[in-house]
Parts: structure tokens; C-alpha cells; sequence
């Protein structure tokens, strides 16, 4: 196990481990070559390009879903860039066609509206499908829902010349199985068969959780292979959490131990600044070496160092008391978590480094004044 006590490593800060993204690169490496399919890095899910290096020697790109991580996409991992957005403006359309290599539009207006300027540029147009199949447990994410804004459903293709669409884009999982994969291709087939025989690539979305202990990768590898030997079509996979699941935590320390119907431990690190889906989905992160409420003998709410006053993390038992200075270990904080994070309240922002295969830890980014201040003006 990594040692995340080292004084070399701030607090707060965030900790990528170079080898555990190496050995989650090495298995969708292993699922692209056997199965033929492109997987590209979701920006929106991972986008510390500090990184970069390291992906690009296994991955064939990125995905943007706006023009900044399109030109981040371009700059900093210079590779293949695609784009998705729920609505263009022709601002947009103009700096994002220069950096993409791949678009697909969310309407059909959308692409009716931008599809000469795109294919003028040589850049490959798709359009969003929206399956109307459910896998997502939490409705945040669940771009399938009833009333979504998300994709052109079935029923609004039909009598609509496609004409110069070279591929269709679907997304509906989020974290999910191969299986749920499995069913959702059976709804985009149902619906959208006739249109895959008329197109060159079909992009699947995120939601592959294949780095996930458990998941059936060789299923996931034979769905794949079936599907672009039954259409003749070239499949991409845009997956963020998968890339940058459990590659690393969130470090920080206890600030004070209160009283108040109980112990509450208030630490370096805010979950509204820091790590907000811990209040939005909500979810509750796991802490090295601590257990649920009344598991171990000592037990503490953990509070952020924010003013606002639902700022809590959750209840935790450990096994010793919590001391002014403990460190605490914020397991799998690299996915959906960097790219969520905010200057509120002006609260210091967490590092980010990366723990070399060495051992040796490289802080690349720490955070100033200047960097809240610059935030606004």
C-alpha cells in the first residue's frame, strides 16, 4: 500500500498513483486491441493533463464536452479530439472545428444548423441518439430519463434524410456492467438498426465501468467485436471514471474535534468545495482504516472547513481517537471529483501531485491566493 503519511505530500492534497492508472490503461489496452474498438478519455470525468503523458501511450484521444476541453484536448494530449455538447453556439462551432476531429450534434436543428461548416473542415459529424433505455440508478445521471434533453429519440428521425451523418453517439450508463451495456445495445438496435447500416462509427458513450473488481472485460470484448462485425462499423468508447478508477485519494488532516451531540472532527478539505457529489448524488467516500457508524469503539462526523453549514462528509468509526494533525486517506478521489472542485468560501484548494512508480511523489500544481482571486473579478 502506498504511503500517504510521507511529508513530502501536503495537506490537503489530491494523489494520483501513476501505477494504478498504468494497470487500469493496461486492460483497456488489452480491450481495444481485442475487440478493435477506440477508447478515448472523457475530459468531463479525468482532465488533469499532468497525466496526459501517460494515457496518450494507451489511449487514442479524448473527448471534449466544451470548446475549453477541446483545446485542452488539443494542446495538451494531441491526439484524436471529439466533441459532444447539449447546444452549440456558432462561436463555438467556429473555435471548437479547427481542434475536433469528430462532433456529434444533440438535435437535429443542431446539425442541420453547423453540418456544412463541420464537413467543409473535414471533420467527421455524428449525431446523439437517445435510446429511451434506462441502466443509470441515480436519475442526476441518467441521460435516458422521461424528458430528457439529451439525444434524438427514434421517432423524430423518421422521414429525415440523413445524408453526410457518419456516425451516431449514444450515452446512458453511468459506472454500469457489461450486461447493462448488453441491453442497451439491444434497444439501439431495436430502434436505430436501420440507421447503423447508413453510418461509419458508432461512439457508446462513458459509463464502462470495466476497470471496476468484478466486471466480465471478455463479455464486454465480445459484445464490441459482435456489434462492428454485424454493421461493418468502427466503435468508440469514451469512458472517464473507468480511466481513473481507484487510481488514488484525497489526503487531508483533523483541524479541531468538537462536541456537539457527539464528536465531529473538522478537516483541512471541504465536500462542497472539494468533493460535491459527496452532496449531490450523495454518496458516502470511503476512508482507509475506518468503519460505519459504531463498527469500531471511536466515533466522529466528519465536517468540512467551509461556512456552509451542511458541509459534512458523513459518520465514521475508527480505531483510535482522531487527534489535531491525524492524516485521514479519502479512497478513489480522482475520477468526477478534480474536475467538480471550486474556490467557495475562499477555502485553500487541495494540491494535486502523482506518486511515481519510484515512490517518489511529484507535487505539480499548489494552489495560491491568486487563484481565487483570478477565479472572479
Amino acid at each position: 500500500m502506498a504511503n500517504y503519511s510521507s511529508s513530502s505530500i501536503p495537506s490537503p492534497c489530491y494523489v494520483l498513483d501513476e501505477g494504478l492508472l498504468r494497470k487500469n490503461l493496461q486492460l483497456m489496452e488489452r480491450v481495444q486491441q481485442q475487440s478493435g474498438a477506440d477508447i478515448i478519455l472523457a475530459l468531463k470525468g479525468f482532465s488533469m493533463w499532468s497525466a496526459f503523458p501517460i494515457i496518450r501511450e494507451y489511449l487514442k484521444g479524448c473527448t471534449a464536452s466544451s470548446v475549453w476541453e477541446a483545446e485542452l484536448a488539443a494542446k495538451e494530449f494531441a491526439r484524436e479530439v471529439h466533441a459532444y455538447a447539449p447546444a452549440y453556439k456558432q462561436q463555438d462551432i467556429d473555435e471548437l472545428i479547427p481542434l475536433v476531429n469528430h462532433i456529434s450534434f444533440n438535435s437535429l436543428s443542431q446539425w442541420q444548423r453547423y453540418r456544412e461548416q463541420a464537413q467543409a473542415a473535414g471533420v467527421s459529424v455524428g449525431l446523439r441518439i437517445n435510446p429511451e433505455h434506462q441502466e443509470a440508478d441515480t436519475e442526476l445521471y441518467d441521460p435516458s430519463a422521461p424528458g430528457s434533453r439529451l439525444g434524438v429519440r427514434a421517432s423524430s428521425l423518421e422521414g429525415v434524410d440523413l445524408t453526410g451523418v457518419e456516425g451516431l453517439h449514444v450515452h446512458n450508463l453511468c459506472e454500469c456492467d457489461s450486461y447493462a451495456l448488453e441491453r442497451t445495445l439491444a434497444a439501439v438496435e431495436k430502434r436505430f438498426g436501420n440507421y447503423l447500416k447508413q453510418v461509419k462509427w458508432l461512439n457508446l458513450g462513458g459509463g464502462h465501468l470495466m476497470t471496476r473488481e468484478g466486471y466480465d472485460v471478455e463479455h464486454l470484448i465480445e459484445l464490441l467485436r459482435s456489434l462492428a462485425d454485424r454493421y461493418d462499423l468502427k466503435i468508440i468508447l469514451e469512458p472517464g471514471s473507468a480511466v481513473a478508477w481507484r487510481t488514488g485519494p484525497l489526503i487531508c488532516e483533523v483541524v479541531d474535534v468538537v462536541e456537539n451531540d457527539g464528536k465531529i472532527a473538522l478537516l483541512d478539505i471541504s465536500a462542497t468545495a472539494h468533493m460535491p457529489d459527496v452532496l449531490e448524488m450523495p454518496y458516502r467516500p470511503e476512508i482507509t482504516g475506518a468503519g460505519l457508524p459504531n463498527d469500531k469503539p471511536f466515533v466522529y462526523r466528519l465536517g468540512g472547513n467551509s461556512c456552509l453549514a451542511g458541509d459534512v462528509i458523513g459518520t465514521y468509526s475508527f480505531d483510535q481517537p482522531l487527534a489535531v494533525g491525524d492524516r485521514l486517506v479519502f479512497e478513489d478521489m480522482m475520477h468526477y471529483t478534480m474536475v467538480k472542485t471550486s474556490f467557495f468560501n475562499g477555502v485553500q484548494h487541495p494540491a494535486i501531485g502523482i506518486l511515481r512508480e519510484t515512490g517518489e511523489f511529484d507535487c505539480v500544481r499548489q494552489f495560491t491566493y491568486q487563484d481565487f482571486r483570478n477565479r472572479l473579478s
